[in-house]
C-alpha cells in the first residue's frame, strides 16, 4: 500500500504544498517542522518506528510570492471537474477551444473546456452551435486563487483531515 501524501503548512498555518511522506518526515527529523496531525500507520526504520504524518507545519515562516492561477491543461481539467463539458464522460479527456482558433477564438479561460476525444472529433473546427452541441456550463476564469495549485487543492479537499486547514472558496465547492 502506498504511503499517503502530507499537507505542508507554513508557520502561520497557510497551506504551502502537498508533499510525499518521505519529505515530511525528513523536515520533522531535521527540526524544521512539527507534526500537527498523524496517520494511524507507522513507518518502520532500522532504528524503530516513526509516526506517519498527515499534516506538518513549518517552524519558521517561508516567504513566497502571491500565488497565481495559471492557465494550463491541468487547471482547465480541474476547473471542469475532469468531466467532458459536452457529454459528461470522465475519461480520455482533451482540451477544446469553444470558438476555434482559426475563427479568432482566444486561448483563454473563457474559451477552453475539458472535452472527451469523441466529442472533440465530432465538434471538429466548428463552434458548438455549428456542431449542434451544447455546453454543460459556461467556461470562465475561477475568481479564487488557491495557495496550492488548482488540481492539488481540489484533491486536498477530498481529505477529511485536511479540510480545516484549506481556505474555503464557495466557487470551488461545485468543482470537486
Amino acid at each position: 500500500m502506498a504511503l499517503p501524501d502530507v499537507l505542508l503548512l507554513n508557520a502561520n498555518y497557510e497551506p504551502l504544498n502537498v508533499c510525499h511522506v518521505r519529505r515530511a518526515v525528513s523536515l520533522v527529523l531535521l527540526g524544521k517542522a512539527d507534526i500537527i496531525e498523524e496517520c494511524a500507520r507507522a513507518i518502520r526504520s532500522s532504528r524503530g518506528e516513526i509516526v506517519t504524518p498527515s499534516i506538518v507545519k513549518m517552524r519558521y515562516h517561508v516567504r513566497r510570492p502571491v500565488p497565481q492561477l495559471r492557465l494550463s491543461r491541468h487547471t482547465v481539467l480541474a476547473r471542469d471537474g475532469y468531466t467532458c463539458q459536452y457529454c459528461g464522460v470522465k475519461k480520455d479527456l482533451t482540451i477544446d477551444h469553444v470558438v476555434p482558433r482559426w475563427c479568432g477564438g482566444p486561448h483563454t479561460w473563457e474559451n477552453l473546456v475539458a472535452c472527451c476525444r469523441k466529442c472533440n472529433l465530432k465538434k471538429g473546427d466548428k463552434t458548438p452551435q455549428q456542431a449542434n452541441m451544447k455546453l454543460r456550463s459556461v467556461p470562465r476564469r475561477p475568481r479564487y486563487v488557491p495557495y496550492l495549485s488548482l488540481p492539488k487543492y481540489l484533491k486536498a479537499k477530498e481529505r477529511e483531515d485536511w479540510r480545516f486547514y484549506l481556505p474555503v472558496f464557495e466557487e470551488a465547492s461545485g468543482l470537486a
